[in-house]
């Protein structure tokens, strides 16, 4: 058991919090050691405030991103799920329009994930469940993004969070979080590592796209547009055939697009090429706070795992389920709530179990289908389509194995295959690698905190010479 006393004097009177999570053992620890160093709070240099709190007025026309809790993650922004503001409503609150260099905090869902606004992302508007640091003087905002992302950022972030069903950070704490007062040299040294790290994850974003660009160019679909006709005519037979009588199923757009695959010069249904393997349910009563990773749909990207709402199962349930390990070169495939997420496992992963709702897909002959090719194009508009035309479920949606399986796919040379597979795999890389230096830029940090700027400098300079990285002092 472990337990914390704390005198009366030493509650925290500006919160008056008296649940035992806040005085837990740990948090006292980590805020010992931040305490030890030179520190400031938040407020003391910078400007702290949040999004808007009206209802927010939606416009797919409008080149102006809405920036919400989902979108910041750990020292980058996810965009794939953000809409966007009216250009009116972004007029009208130029308090919540965001500038380079702010630093943007989730303050509900997965409390304390943080990016630095830079120029890919404006022009940008924000909704109140985020929080916005503007910094005044003496910090570099990248080294406080990296601290607030830390274990002694994440600590306080977590701890200074309240509500019973759902928690919130609010902004007047996010102001009294404390920060260490490292030398401009040691923060400057942290924001370059970050600033090499966006550079990289924007090439691994433009080499996908030259790969995605490459394939729907040689099927003669790069300029396709997809228009939803609000008429048209279909014969009797054709429902018959299809074993569908929804008008949705039959739109145009998703007759051009299989009519394009098909007239390729190899289409094959993806079952004559891969083998498939499906997923399980442990059951919820299965979860864990940690163990062996439970990878839901919800858990997964075409660039890989996403962080937030992660579950997992104990040792002993997964030696019972070993079969259900992914392997390396396999794919993993969503078919349920948002079908046709596929991920390429290029590396021999950790120990995981996927859900019930994603297979497992194995090339069955490399050498005339690359796995990375195959990824691209089950990722890309010409499967999407297939999917939207074929899913069904009234509240989630349902791609069976079955249609799965009937998916078309073009089989372009493998020459071709092979340029597009080395442009994907330099996407990796140079994804991979980002991730890497901002998990330097963090444990850099803390190890700041619990040595000395010397230190944690020494072991930085040695993890950027292991992966080959230089930063210019």
């Amino acid at each position: 058991m472990k337990y914390s006393i704390i005198k009366y004097s030493g509650l925290e009177k500006t919160s008056m919090r008296l649940d035992s999570e806040y005085y837990h053992p740990h948090n006292l620890k980590l805020l010992k050691k931040l305490q030890s160093k030179p520190h400031l709070a938040i407020s003391s240099f910078s400007f702290v405030t949040d999004g808007i709190h009206e209802s927010i007025q939606f416009d797919n026309s409008s080149h102006i991103n809405l920036i919400s809790a989902k979108a910041p993650k750990e020292n980058f922004f996810d965009l794939s799920g953000c809409s966007n503001i009216s250009v009116t409503q972004d007029k009208n609150n130029p308090r919540t329009r965001l500038r380079k260099s702010d630093i943007i905090v989730s303050t509900v869902g997965t409390i304390g994930n943080c990016a630095v606004v830079d120029d890919s992302i404006l022009p940008a508007n924000s909704d109140r469940h985020v929080g916005i640091i503007r910094i005044k003087k003496d910090f570099y905002p990248r080294f406080i993004s990296s601290f607030l992302l830390s274990k002694y950022g994440r600590f306080q972030t977590f701890r200074e969070s309240t509500g019973n069903v759902q928690l919130n950070l609010f902004i007047y704490k996010i102001k009294e979080i404390i920060v260490p007062s490292f030398s401009s040299t040691f923060q400057l040294l942290i924001e370059k590592i970050c600033l090499k790290a966006a550079d990289l994850n924007i090439s691994a974003i433009n080499s996908y796209c030259q790969a995605e660009q490459t394939l729907l160019s040689d099927l003669d679909l790069l300029d396709w547009k997809p228009k939803h006709r609000l008429s048209f005519v279909k014969n009797f037979s054709d429902t018959v055939f299809a074993g569908r009588y929804d008008a949705e199923y039959f739109q145009p757009m998703y007759e051009e697009i299989v009519k394009t695959v098909k007239s390729s010069e190899n289409c094959v249904n993806l079952d004559d090429i891969i083998s498939i393997k499906k997923g399980i349910e442990p059951g919820r009563e299965a979860y864990q706070d940690n163990g062996v990773m439970f990878v839901r749909v919800s858990n997964l990207s075409k660039s890989g795992f996403k962080d937030g709402n992660q579950q997992y199962v104990g040792d002993d349930l997964y030696r019972t389920k070993q079969k259900y390990q992914p392997k390396q070169r396999e794919i993993l495939l969503s078919k349920d709530g948002t079908p046709g997420i596929a991920y390429y496992l290029k590396d021999e992963p950790e120990r995981m179990i996927p859900s019930g709702g994603i297979l497992r897909l194995k090339v069955n002959d490399e050498s005339k289908v690359y796995p990375e090719y195959l990824t691209l194009v089950l990722n890309s508009v010409i499967v999407q389509k297939q999917i939207e035309r074929d899913v069904g479920g009234s509240i989630i949606n349902h791609w069976l194995v079955d249609q799965v399986k009937k998916t078309l796919i073009p089989v372009l040379p493998v020459a071709k295959q092979k340029e597009i597979s080395d442009t994907v795999n330099e996407s990796f890389s140079n994804r991979e690698l980002s991730k890497q230096l901002l998990e330097i830029a963090k444990r850099g940090v803390e190890l700041a905190i619990e040595k000395d700027e010397h230190q944690a400098q020494k072991w930085v300079d040695e993890k950027l010479n292991r992966i080959g990285i230089t930063i210019s002092k």
